[in-house]
């Protein structure tokens, strides 16, 4: 291994989004999340979700509270050390103390709150200085069953954006919304996925996606051609599992009555969200 390839390996995961782009995306999914918040009926709020351990209301907990970490700088040294406090995985401590602080909020308190903190939110990552954007996080995250290292800057400026669009994806599913979808906006956030996807495999491929999110990418040439819906391949590279399926690409395959094509293993490959 050279040098160059080590460096590689252990410098930790930036974000490769212009730095405009990514407040754009940030913004514009806050205010999305809001809108199919708001829109939701009574009984909306007790549907399960693909996120099998909670229900719409938890959900939007977990939303809210993730976005309150973002608005205040407080408020994220305040759940970062009672969620540490709680041992364990640290993300699911986490997630876990933004649905249990806010069990007793209303579906209409968490939508009002969520109005008032979303721009909160959008603001406070957009004032991250760039020393902090750059500097290494504390520990690993698990991806694709080993550890890495990620800068803040890939957690403000990636992640946080994907992690309220999957959520908005996994409301609308739940409660069989419409799901807005427009190239400025997803078919953005999906190419970052698909080229993040793409270091990550390191295979030639070509990938077509379908839908108002969609496009045709090419990496290298002589590899295998897929073919598939924007939202369904990020749910895929996402680790989705609808009611405890299984959303691997040889089963959404099977279940459509074909044999595993060449390529499909690309799809196995994780990306996070």
């Amino acid at each position: 291994m050279t040098t160059s390839d080590t460096r590689r390996r252990v410098e930790p995961r930036r974000s490769v989004l212009p730095r405009d782009v990514a407040m754009q995306l940030a913004a514009t999914e806050y205010g999305r999340l809001l809108d199919l918040l708001a829109d939701l009926g009574p009984d909306d709020w007790s549907l399960r979700t693909d996120c099998t351990e909670w229900d719409v209301r938890e959900l939007a907990a977990h939303n809210l509270g993730m976005a309150e970490m973002a608005a205040s700088m407080r408020e994220n040294l305040r759940q970062n050390a009672a969620a540490r406090r709680r041992g364990g995985v640290f993300i699911h401590a986490l997630t876990g103390l933004q649905v249990e602080e806010r069990r007793g909020m209303t579906p209409a308190a968490l939508v009002e709150r969520y109005a008032e903190v979303g721009p909160l939110a959008a603001r406070g990552r957009r004032r991250t200085p760039g020393i902090v954007r750059r500097t290494a996080m504390p520990g690993t995250q698990p991806v694709g069953g080993s550890q890495e290292r990620w800068t803040f800057g890939f957690l403000v400026d990636t992640i946080l954006t994907r992690d309220t669009w999957m959520h908005r994806i996994d409301i609308a599913r739940a409660t069989r919304r419409d799901l807005v979808l427009t190239a400025d906006h997803d078919g953005v956030l999906v190419g970052d996925v698909v080229a993040e996807w793409a270091t990550r495999h390191g295979s030639p491929c070509t990938l077509t996606l379908t839908g108002p999110a969609g496009g045709r990418w090419s990496f290298g040439t002589g590899g295998p051609e897929l073919e598939l819906d924007a939202v369904e391949f990020c749910r895929i590279v996402s680790r989705r599992s609808p009611s405890g399926a299984d959303t691997s690409a040889g089963a959404l395959v099977s279940a459509h009555g074909a044999g595993r094509p060449r390529g499909a293993g690309l799809l196995d490959v994780h990306v996070p969200f």
